[in-house]
């Protein structure tokens, strides 16, 4: 019954239980929102011309946040700089603050993007700057000009500058890893693939993705480096070879084996070496996650009748249960400050996302979809991403920790599963 329980799990993310995702451009579509949302208008820059798209993802990387309001410009409004706002005019609009810019030609055919965000009433400029950038890199500017605004705005840093990692179903028999910007643009393939990929695991500084291929005919723990593609077989045992997590100090993974019989979490040095066990039971303990300090692993066992989720020392040691609500609660991962973890529970047939924090206990789902698998947090700990299967159309959501604010990824098309949400780029 319990290996039952399990393996229905494993079958599902086999079978690849999966959202569409796009590897172009996200539609953003806010389904709910916090109640004190900041009105902000982003006017198109002056000198933009209709293909660049650079408000376009200023807007929409802010509107991801789900705690800012933007207010309908019309139809060719520009604000170059602050001495070109009238007030008046935007306040009409409900706007507190405006975002002015403007785009020119710089030297050696580089684009120049210079911002300001300008406070209507008291009149002040929060936030300025400037980029030169060749114009295959104007998305990275827009995601560092709304990081600028997002700073200005909340006093703390926004998770623009991540990347997301998934597989992408490419058809029958094939099988993408892919890397995007956290809004689906920059998409590129990792590696591909006849047989599943699963699992990938971002290293902290963002230049490695650990991840599970078959490619061999049985499932292979291996690491990729970002950068020159270059990859090796981490863990390679007898057996099933799985859940690969990284510590937070880059210098060890924790990973799965089944060489003792059941599925069992060992400790694997990320150059390799022996691996050094973990846990001893005769249960199922499987899908580790680090705590952020390193000083603790979260990780589901099915030792107490059903899958649950269980923080030990990452030492090993006796392990505490966290989830007491449901039958089935898989796929934890810890907040960046690890003072909350998101899991999966089922309920009632369907997968709901939960958000559980660890000092009160009080867990909360954040999802109401029919299905939703591998939730993952924000670099700044604001939203949690998920996939989710709604019904004849596959979407990623995210949604705020206490669920108050939601918006729903709209895609074009492709089929993912397991979303992982890395690092904020420097």
């Amino acid at each position: 019954m319990l290996n039952s329980l399990w393996c229905r799990r494993l079958a599902g993310l086999l079978l690849l239980w999966v959202a569409a995702f796009a590897r172009a451009d996200l539609s953003v579509d806010i389904v709910g929102g916090g109640a004190n949302r900041y009105p902000l208008a982003v006017p198109a820059f002056a000198g933009e011309a209709a293909g660049d798209a650079l408000t376009g993802i200023v807007r929409g990387d802010l509107a991801l946040t789900g705690m800012v309001d933007l207010k309908p410009v019309p139809a060719g409004a520009i604000a170059a700089d602050a001495a070109q706002l009238n007030a008046p005019v935007w306040r009409t609009l409900g706007a507190y603050a405006v975002l002015a810019g403007r785009m020119s030609t710089g030297a050696g055919g580089l684009t120049r993007v210079d911002y300001q965000l300008v406070q209507l009433a008291p009149r002040k400029v929060l936030a300025e700057g400037g980029y030169e950038v060749p114009p295959a890199a104007l998305a990275d500017a827009g995601h560092r000009i709304a990081d600028a605004v997002y700073r200005a705005l909340f006093g703390e840093p926004s998770f623009f500058l991540s990347r997301i990692a998934y597989v992408l179903k490419e058809g029958r028999g094939s099988y993408a890893l892919q890397v995007s910007d956290v809004d689906g643009r920059n998409a590129r393939t990792v590696l591909r693939s006849k047989e599943p990929i699963i699992s990938p695991a971002w290293s902290p500084d963002g230049g490695r993705l650990a991840y599970v291929s078959f490619e061999t005919g049985k499932p292979v723990v291996w690491v990729q480096d970002l950068g020159s593609g270059q990859r090796r077989v981490l863990a390679n045992y007898r057996g099933s070879n799985s859940a690969p997590a990284w510590r937070p100090d880059g210098q060890a993974l924790a990973v799965v084996l089944t060489t003792s019989g059941n599925s069992q979490i060992y400790l694997v040095g990320a150059g390799g070496g022996a691996p050094q066990r973990l846990t001893r039971s005769g249960a199922i303990d499987t899908e580790p996650d680090f705590s952020p300090d390193g000083s603790r692993i979260a990780f589901v066992s099915d030792r107490s009748g059903g899958p649950q989720v269980y923080v030990m020392p990452a030492t090993g040691g006796e392990p505490q249960r966290i989830s007491w609500q449901g039958s089935y609660n898989v796929s934890p991962r810890f907040s960046p400050d690890g003072k909350q973890l998101t899991y999966m529970r089922r309920e009632g047939g369907r997968f709901r996302v939960v958000v559980h924090d660890l000092a009160s206990n009080d867990a909360r789902v954040v999802s109401d979809e029919v299905y939703g698998e591998s939730p993952s947090f924000a670099p700044n700990g604001r939203m949690v991403l998920f996939a989710s299967d709604a019904g004849a159309r596959s979407v990623l959501w995210a949604s705020s920790p206490d669920g108050t604010s939601k918006v729903r990824l709209g895609t074009v098309s492709g089929e993912v599963q397991d979303p992982a949400w890395g690092p904020a780029r420097p």
